[in-house]
């Protein structure tokens, strides 16, 4: 069960001696970098588009820095094991200081923003978030510079159901799919024998029915075994505590709803409305974490979980205030990894390949031995 605890949080594969093991010995790039750069940005532009289109967002500016006591930055887990970068802002002499953070992510933000932008039911925004993340473990596919899709979109009450999440879930699938198959066009190469075509359709699982496939199986290790039968998967109910007494992942408790009991489509109790896109990535032959989404909490809801997390001081904080006094209205919303979902539709094998941020020396000759090359 000590694999199980440190599964939970944390993401990366952990020491360089791994990496250099399990990163691909016979890769060689379908585009060059000039190449990757032309198609980036025409994929980038068409999955803005589309997201757009399909879920009914505008596009917006999203912060890269907040007010540290605004309660909007997004701590990621509920552990505390990642905390934002934060700095001083003297200001006039230290006479009007601020305390300032730069987001890890734009979560709470946007459900905020909604309500600035005059959003009504139906409606929603797009972000191009840019975010610090400073407590990764940098490897392949996490990296301390984060961009995101981050969305946000305005909903009902009677929306708040499985039903609803999956329809919007599919939608974002057809998004991503669509888009590889775009980049194929503009670069025939990236359709090659070597890797199968994207998948059509997503197959959805609660986690507690993968829990029940490999019940003596940290998370990732369960993840990695499903996607080997089922490329593309939605995980369903990710932060509620499973029947081994561990949840599937640690989930924030102050924007995913992950307390709100369901039903699976057999009749058995479930808990959660929210939970991830992954894939099965045939460049790396891992498993591949392309969005984090949800459902997210009501007043009540969200005391629940801050009960359950020990966390309820934030109830004091103004975002936390504005779900309890009805302020911001309810919504679904999530994160696409920019990066992730390039070093996938491009077939990548390292996120440095897309994206220009800091790696140790170590990684970047592990990648240089594999012919794996990351740009500066």
């Amino acid at each position: 069960m000590a694999d199980k605890q440190a599964d939970l949080a944390g993401p990366g594969i952990g020491n360089y001696n791994e990496i250099k093991k399990i990163l691909p010995t016979d890769y060689k790039s379908l585009l060059t970098p000039r190449e990757t750069m032309i198609a980036l940005y025409k994929v980038k532009d068409y999955i803005e588009k589309n997201l757009c289109k399909e879920l009914n967002l505008i596009q917006v500016q999203v912060p890269l820095i907040v007010d540290k006591n605004s309660g909007v930055n997004d701590y990621l887990d509920r552990d505390g094991s990642r905390t934002p970068v934060e700095f001083h802002i003297s200001n006039d002499y230290d006479q009007h200081p601020i305390d300032a953070q730069i987001v890890q992510a734009a979560t709470k933000w946007k459900r905020v923003a909604l309500k600035q932008f005059d959003c009504k039911v139906g409606e929603g925004i797009l972000t191009d978030m840019r975010a610090v993340r400073k407590d990764y473990f940098l490897d392949h596919d996490h990296s301390a510079y984060v961009d995101q899709w981050d969305w946000e979109k305005v909903m009902t009450e009677d929306q708040r159901n499985l039903e609803f999440l999956k329809e919007t879930v599919k939608k974002i699938w057809k998004v991503i799919r669509d888009a590889g198959k775009y980049a194929q066009e503009l670069f025939p190469q990236l359709k090659n024998d070597k890797y199968p075509d994207f998948p059509e359709e997503l197959t959805f699982f609660h986690a507690e029915d993968i829990l029940d496939m490999y019940p003596d199986l940290p998370r990732k290790q369960r993840e990695t075994e499903i996607l080997k039968k089922y490329p593309a998967i939605f995980i369903i109910g990710i932060g509620w505590i499973l029947k081994d007494g561990y949840p599937h992942e640690m989930r924030a408790a102050d924007y995913d709803d992950w307390v709100t009991e369901t039903v699976s489509e057999d009749g058995r109790p479930m808990h959660g409305l929210n939970g991830d896109i992954l894939v099965w990535n045939p460049v790396t032959k891992r498993r591949h974490e392309l969005t984090s989404m949800g459902i997210r909490v009501t007043k009540d809801t969200l005391k629940q979980q801050l009960e359950i997390t020990g966390q309820l001081d934030f109830l004091e904080l103004p975002y936390h205030k504005a779900i309890l006094n009805d302020e911001i209205p309810l919504s679904i919303g999530g994160g696409i990894g920019q990066s992730r979902t390039m070093m996938y539709l491009l077939r990548k094998a390292h996120l440095g390949e897309v994206s220009v941020t800091v790696w140790p020396q170590i990684l970047k000759d592990i990648c240089a031995e594999k012919n794996i090359f990351v740009l500066e």
